[in-house]
């Protein structure tokens, strides 16, 4: 496949420890890291971790971020361009030296904002909000931030509470721009923590973009109910398709998803890394899902559908240059006057 056109672009945004970074790893491993570029939104904090105790605000707050740099940069690669990106060091809270960042095939931009705006979502082609339970997302942040970036377990509920406002001011709202929320979710009566590996996953599919023909799931298998389920609902008063995936599915029912997502793939598309799908690490020990597998694999085909029809895909509007042309004509209208 010969890079041609633009970079295709993958935003996906979450709450904190909703995921963002487990999605993104398994989809740069199943469509190659040299042809996949992905970045942190993280990074475009204003304050470290320090700074932001001190001033008494959140890293979800818009004004803790430099949202409009993140603009410019959303803008540069959806062009092709390269960008200098600040970088955050999550293990300590720390901002350090900037990072030159080419766009590969695809770009896979993760974070708390990245749909904030309307600038900011026209450069995407396919949007992802990631939407757990909260006790879920609780118990993953909680796992995360204790082992990989120094807190201890007070400190985490602390600092859940003290973002809980911003979170639902900022974050959640997010969630009506995207193409496709994922939910992840332990089977009813189980604990968050007990799941082990078999949670189930709910993909609304809304009909801002094509998705691959899954119609086979209308039809109820002989036994009764499906482990694999495709199912016509409303979700914020519109009409939309919901797959559900149990996390007990069989070998035999994600194949025969996983063949189906394949066929509707364009042609001459060359094979995915798929020993990658569906791998996640929890507590330091690698296990696999398949219902993760699976929403991995139908991001891939997204992504892959896009950029086959690359020469149709239209360019976002230059924003940001138009921005500048605007204040250079106001800059001489102003200076003419003064003459």
């Amino acid at each position: 496949m010969t890079f041609v056109g633009r970079p295709i672009l993958l935003g996906i945004v979450g709450d904190s420890a909703a995921g963002k970074s487990t999605l993104t790893d398994g989809l740069v491993e199943v469509l190659g890291p040299e042809r996949v570029t992905a970045i942190c939104a993280d990074d475009y904090h204003k304050y470290d971790r320090k700074e932001r105790a001190q001033i008494g605000i959140t890293a979800l707050h818009p004004d803790c971020n430099y949202l409009d740099i993140f603009e410019q940069h959303l803008e540069r690669l959806h062009y092709g361009q390269p960008i200098l990106k600040p970088v955050y060091d999550h293990s300590n809270g720390t901002l350090v030296r900037p990072e030159y960042v080419v766009p590969r095939q695809f770009v896979i931009v993760e974070g708390l904002l990245c749909f904030y705006t309307s600038v900011m979502r026209q450069f995407y082609d396919v949007k992802v909000y990631l939407d757990p339970p909260e006790d879920l997302r609780r118990l993953w942040k909680i796992r995360r931030d204790t082992s990989k970036r120094g807190y201890t377990a007070e400190q985490v509920l602390k600092e859940l509470e003290l973002r809980e406002h911003d979170s639902q001011a900022f974050i959640r709202p997010q969630r009506a721009f995207a193409d496709i929320v994922v939910r992840f979710y332990p089977s009813e009566g189980a604990r968050p923590g007990e799941s082990d590996g078999h949670l189930n996953v709910r993909l609304i599919l809304r009909p801002t973009i094509p998705h691959p023909d899954l119609s086979y799931l209308f039809d109820t298998p002989p036994g009764g109910r499906s482990a694999i389920r495709l199912e016509l609902a409303r979700d914020t008063h519109r009409p939309v398709d919901v797959l559900e995936i149990d996390g007990n599915v069989s070998d035999e029912e994600a194949t025969k998803l996983e063949e189906t997502i394949w066929k509707h793939l364009p042609p001459g598309v060359p094979p995915l890394q798929t020993d990658g799908l569906g791998v996640y690490v929890d507590r330091g020990e690698k296990r696999r899902s398949h219902p993760l597998a699976l929403t991995q694999l139908l991001l891939a085909y997204h992504l892959l559908r896009a950029y086959e029809e690359n020469a149709q895909v239209p360019y976002a509007p230059p924003v940001d240059a138009l921005r500048m042309l605007r204040r250079q004509r106001a800059f001489v209208g102003t200076s003419v006057n003064h003459e």
